[in-house]
């Protein structure tokens, strides 16, 4: 979440008028993320997260992503709802910019995720794939391998302004991965940014998965990639094979891995890194004047891929040896 477009009090007035929730008390930027533009929303009605898309977000998309949150929502899944219009729409525009309402949920996010809690997130995680298995919009992921050198091509000529070298090292991991990467994994709807500050706790329980805005149709494995790379890791970006552990062990309750996506994690892990180091270098290179975001340093996730780099098996990242009970 961040803010990038700034909205008046007469605007805001104006777009809720819609929606019912009666007069606004108060309202205020939320910070966190590079995305889109977030506001806490107080209104007579309570609490509410306020969000107009930005960047990456098509209009288009917009329909598949607050249909899933219902979707999942009545599945049994903590996730927002979005606040429809007392004409039953869900998506308006506030500020030049496509807007939607979404139900507030309680908890924290945990800025350094222990082993129960990493536990708690492969099963949410699970669970979010089972309740999917049925959710009948597709959105193919505009993020996954074919994007990354056109990515890469946008940043290629700074990206030495980061690190030397850096270029040529994530020119040398594209061609590796355009040759390994797997071909025919299950596929459903994944949420493909599973975040630490995309989890919501009360103590060690989930209580919310929120911010679906690259959810997909992809490879299953590819989400648990996601979060291995962005749950497992500690604050001198070495790996934590106990949480690893904790994070795979609890998906597999929910849903078992394959013997192709078991072979396949090392290389979904690979391309989980490069796919954020490439987001987060390009993001630091262009960050908008006067932006209320702070830019991610693209390098955490560089020295995540060189981690993976050298990892043989996906035991190194966690999984049981065949035979182990869970």
């Amino acid at each position: 979440m961040a803010v990038y477009t700034e909205v008046s009090d007469v605007e805001l007035e104006a777009f809720l008028a819609d929606y019912g929730l009666g007069r606004l008390l108060s309202y205020k930027g939320i910070a966190e993320g590079v995305e889109n533009s977030n506001f806490l929303l107080h209104v007579e009605a309570g609490l509410f997260i306020l969000t107009l898309y930005e960047k990456r977000v098509a209009a288009s998309d917009l329909p598949f992503f607050l249909t899933l949150m219902e979707h999942l929502a009545a599945r049994g899944l903590p996730c927002p709802q979005p606040v429809k219009t007392q004409n039953g729409v869900t998506l308006g525009k506030l500020a030049g910019r496509p807007a939607a309402i979404v139900t507030f949920l309680e908890g924290v996010s945990s800025r350094r995720p222990s082993p129960p809690q990493c536990a708690a997130l492969g099963l949410a995680l699970g669970q979010l794939h089972r309740a999917g298995a049925d959710f009948d919009l597709v959105r193919p992921n505009a993020l996954s391998l074919e994007s990354w050198p056109s990515l890469f091509g946008t940043a290629k000529e700074r990206a030495r302004e980061v690190q030397a070298g850096l270029a040529s090292f994530i020119a040398d991991e594209l061609a590796f991965l355009a040759i390994a990467w797997p071909r025919d994994l299950p596929r459903g709807t994944i949420h493909a940014d599973l975040f630490p500050d995309n989890v919501l706790f009360l103590g060690d329980e989930v209580s919310g998965l929120i911010d679906f805005y690259f959810a997909c149709t992809d490879f299953l494995a590819y989400d648990l990639a996601v979060c291995l790379n962005s749950w497992c890791f500690e604050p001198d970006l070495s790996f934590n094979v106990t949480k690893g552990m904790a994070l795979i062990d609890s998906y597999q309750r929910m849903r078992k891995l394959t013997k192709a996506e078991i072979e396949a994690l090392p290389v979904l892990a690979r391309g989980s890194a490069l796919r954020f180091a490439l987001t987060r270098l390009v993001d630091w290179l262009n960050v908008p004047p006067g932006a209320l975001v702070k830019p991610k340093d693209p390098l955490d996730y560089i020295k995540r891929l060189r981690f993976h780099q050298r990892c043989k098996s996906a035991r190194d990242l966690g999984l049981r040896d065949p035979g182990r009970e869970l």
